[in-house]
């Protein structure tokens, strides 16, 4: 049964010329021609990170592939090559492979990023997805959250917020729009919103030992956000969506202010660029609506375990 799943996956995966030896080999040969190497992994569960019996098995692959990207991209790091594991449940797990393949493949077309291999086991659990992915960093090294200095603004692509009605599965990782910013443009600090708007940028500040404030009115607050904000009856509103649900898979970048000027007056991407606020000197995290400020809890979604 593997043997005939390796082999379909070797007449249906495309070939790339940085893959020296690929799928069917005991390991892969992948042709850098770096000193570097950004490399990142993800692992995605069924029960966690997507439920089969709401999702498709194309969705699924898709998104596994997809996450791996948004953190290329977080670092300004061009898609290389990628490596598959999968954990199948032992009825269906042939059909459910092929499909989780149909949706992985057509994503790593578009960002031309090699399938070069991985591995497949089975058992009486669920489904579980994983990931390892290779990109090549960017001319002068990547972009990391260490590098956001007081006074630097907060500049952001997209909206947020309400991502579980279905951006959690079709969203689009940044990854040509961070290596054009990158490249075009001074870019001190960046990470991709995963957990949360708030969360993450919390993350920013903590490695790059500064405080951030971020100024309520300027969020961009998806029209998903309002939407659940209206089937949940009022419990939240719809900044609290904005600033606190994962997955938006949105980049937050620190941008010294002259360059944030320009790229707002620029826009030079097809989805709009924000800035919502500042990164300061005193630690913390605050968020200011008017000319009151309060602490801004940096909440979002974090794996639990004792």
């Amino acid at each position: 049964m593997e043997f005939e799943l390796i082999n379909f996956f070797r007449q249906r995966i495309p070939k790339y010329p940085c893959v020296r030896v690929g799928i069917g080999d005991d390991a892969a040969v992948i042709d850098l021609d770096i000193q570097q190497c950004v490399i990142t992994t993800d692992v995605l569960m069924d029960g966690v990170d997507f439920i089969s019996s709401q999702t498709s098995p194309e969705q699924i692959g898709r998104k596994a592939l997809a996450v791996n990207l948004s953190d290329l991209a977080a670092m300004a790091a061009s898609p290389k090559a990628c490596v598959v594991g999968l954990v199948l449940p032992q009825k269906g797990g042939m059909e459910l492979a092929k499909r989780l393949y149909e949706g992985l493949l057509p994503l790593a077309r578009d960002f031309q990023i090699a399938v070069a291999g991985g591995d497949t086991n089975s058992w009486d659990g669920p489904l579980v997805i994983s990931v390892t992915a290779l990109g090549l960093p960017p001319p002068g090294g990547v972009l990391s959250r260490s590098g956001a200095r007081p006074g630097d603004r907060i500049i952001v692509t997209g909206d947020f917020g309400g991502s579980i009605l279905g951006k959690h599965l079709t969203f689009t990782p940044r990854v040509w729009e961070a290596i054009f910013l990158y490249r075009s443009y001074e870019v001190h600090a960046g990470i991709d919103v995963s957990d949360g708007l708030a969360l993450d940028l919390w993350r920013v500040t903590q490695e790059s030992g500064c405080g951030a404030v971020v100024h309520a009115d300027s969020v961009p607050i998806s029209e998903a956000a309002c939407r659940i904000v209206k089937l949940e009856k009022g419990k939240q509103k719809p900044l609290d969506r904005a600033l606190y649900d994962g997955e938006d898979f949105e980049l937050i970048l620190a941008v010294p202010p002259a360059e944030a000027e320009r790229m707002l007056r620029d826009q030079p991407l097809s989805v709009k660029l924000t800035d919502i606020g500042e990164f300061v000197a005193e630690k913390g995290l605050w968020l200011e609506k008017g000319k009151k400020r309060t602490a801004l809890p940096p909440k979002g979604y974090e794996h639990k375990f004792t």
